[in-house]
């Protein structure tokens, strides 16, 4: 069981005190058994936040997890005049934009912390205060994260962008109008960016190469609530008919399907069993798949998905790609799962160029895992390569072992605390605080799974 703390002031007495933990100690080689529950996606739910910009009227957003990504973009709705509210219903947020104003460099760097998410408050401040403001961005270091798709869609539709020193400042002298875009690359990020500009842009937006991860087609059922026109088109083509006004939504926000990879290879990499209450089959086939050949057992059931081992772990050669391919957030907690396959698993990161980073400190603690910077040609790759991607190859099973290791970015850290779990002895991870970003209620959901560990700030 986990060890708890003493009251801080800003907690309940005798429980964790999760805001302050910077550091968790993890006595492992226990396995992880019960259930956790999975709220709403981070990567739509902080994006369906800012689309309440574009309303008129208020929005309420449900199954909001409350993590620091969404109280980052809470604080920086709220700078510009957004009034955010907590409804009765646990995770329910109200959006109002009706006193929505500008702001400054200063106020949105200090509230952004390291959050990329200021560039997608571009579009909705255009249309409504004419003017949009983005300091330096911030973020997870898993390599080069451009905004220049963003800011070429902006251009294309009709923005003028000027850097300075504070930042880059966008504005409209024209208004915005509809463009054709194609992206060079299927960016997560600049879809959602030209779909929030261009659903009250002049005319007819008609945008290729879109991303479209299920996050993505939420979003897009966010705006139609609130009165826009898309279509989405075979091929990755994506059509918006500019409106006139858009009126507030009432959404469920999709669950989170990285969070619930996350569990199920934390059942895989400590021979345990969890029940991902929320989790759903369609959005995670891939997944699935890969999670089966890799030796993990599964059951669909109706409120959520059990995962568990099935028969002795497996190899697998894993690809990441945009969706509909294998998620890139999912590969690093599956790699400390595969660390006790028997035999040679290889990963290529084909989305990040950095993200493989994080096996060093799994090497450190008994890990066989190789990185290939340049990445590996093999016949039986589906993915095309790209130039910045890397492969690591893993070599099981081996017993881990404890070790003191300091997280380096979201699913790196969460897969350093599931590493911990699975090894023998008493380890130390440190700078947890990244994993709040992604991961609601995450030292409770530890203790119901029967971790042991305790808390330090």
């Amino acid at each position: 069981m986990s060890t708890l703390v003493t009251d801080s002031g800003d907690h309940t007495p005798g429980q964790p005190d999760w805001e302050a933990a910077e550091t968790l100690t993890i006595r492992g080689g226990r396995p992880l058994r019960g259930t956790v529950e999975v709220k709403g996606a981070k990567n739509l739910v902080t994006k369906a936040m800012v689309a309440a910009l574009l309303g008129d009227t208020t929005s309420t957003l449900r199954d909001v997890p409350m993590i620091s990504d969404v109280k980052v973009v809470r604080s920086l709705l709220e700078v510009h005049g957004v009034t955010v509210t907590e409804g009765d219903e646990e995770g329910t947020l109200h959006l109002d934009p009706s006193g929505a104003v500008a702001a400054h460099f200063e106020e949105i760097d200090a509230h952004a912390g390291a959050s990329r998410i200021p560039i997608l408050f571009c579009g909705p401040l255009l249309h409504l205060l004419g003017e949009a403001l983005i300091p330096d961005l911030g973020g997870c270091r898993i390599g080069d994260r451009p905004i220049n798709f963003h800011m070429d869609a902006l251009r294309a539709f009709g923005a003028v962008v000027d850097k300075s020193y504070e930042g880059i400042r966008i504005t409209a002298p024209n208004g915005l109008h509809g463009a054709n875009i194609t992206l060079p690359y299927p960016s997560v990020g600049a879809t959602e960016q030209v779909l929030l500009t261009a659903v009250r842009a002049k005319g007819v937006t008609e945008l290729r190469n879109a991303a479209i991860e299920p996050e993505i087609m939420d979003l897009i059922a966010v705006l139609q609530k609130m009165g826009a026109i898309i279509s989405y088109e075979p091929n990755r083509v994506i059509f918006i008919e500019g409106v006139e006004r858009l009126d507030g939504y009432d959404h469920r926000a999709i669950f989170d399907r990285n969070e619930a990879a996350s569990w199920a290879c934390a059942a895989l990499a400590t021979d345990g069993e969890i029940f991902a209450k929320g989790a759903r089959q369609q959005d995670m086939l891939t997944f699935l798949n890969v999670f089966r050949k890799a030796g993990g057992w599964f059951d669909v059931r109706e409120d959520g998905i059990l995962f568990r081992r099935g028969d002795a772990l497996k190899p697998v050669m894993v690809e990441t790609d945009v969706h509909p391919g294998f998620m890139t957030d999912w590969q690093q907690p599956l790699i400390v799962a595969l660390t006790q396959a028997a035999g040679t698993s290889v990963v290529h990161e084909t989305v990040y160029e950095n993200r493989l980073g994080f096996t060093e400190a799994l090497n450190k603690m008994g890990a066989d895992i190789v990185v290939h910077p340049k990445g590996l040609a093999s016949a039986d790759r589906r993915v095309p390569r790209r130039d910045l991607e890397q492969a690591a190859v893993i070599n099981g099973p081996t017993a881990l072992h404890a070790a003191d290791v300091e997280v380096p970015d979201l699913r790196g850290g969460y897969s350093y605390v599931i590493a911990a779990l699975a090894a023998k002895g008493e380890s130390t991870v440190r700078n947890i605080g990244i994993i709040r970003r992604g991961y609601e209620k995450f030292l409770e959901k530890l203790t119901a799974l029967d971790a042991d560990f305790d808390v330090a700030e």
